[in-house]
């Protein structure tokens, strides 16, 4: 299976929409996203992650580096996080760093 990112910017918000496998191969593609979404100045950097069915150490460390981009006191929030993608984000100890929610509520 491939991997589909999308970025949208809103009321200081950065969105990414994840879909598909986050391996090596696809890890620069979100480094993109979140070095643009750094760029905007957001408060906030929200993944959407329940189309997400792989995530290789690739993904972490495209995790650690959102962490490190994003300026000061943004809100790194991962939403609908799979088990056994969330599994490995806890496994390193890295959901101690960034909000993980079970879904998003409608406006």
């Amino acid at each position: 299976m491939s991997f589909n990112a999308k970025m949208h910017v809103a009321d200081g918000a950065a969105t990414l929409r994840l879909v598909g496998e986050l391996d090596r191969r696809s890890a620069p593609r979100l480094n993109e996203l979140i070095i643009e979404a750094a760029s905007r100045q957001v408060k906030r950097l929200v993944l959407l992650m329940d189309e997400l069915k792989y995530m290789s150490s690739a993904g972490l460390r495209c995790l650690v580096f959102a962490h490190q981009k994003m300026p000061r006191g943004v809100q790194i929030v991962l939403i609908g996080t799979r088990p056994e993608v969330a599994e490995t984000i806890k496994l390193t100890g890295f959901d101690r760093s960034i909000t993980m929610e079970d879904s998003v509520e409608a406006p």
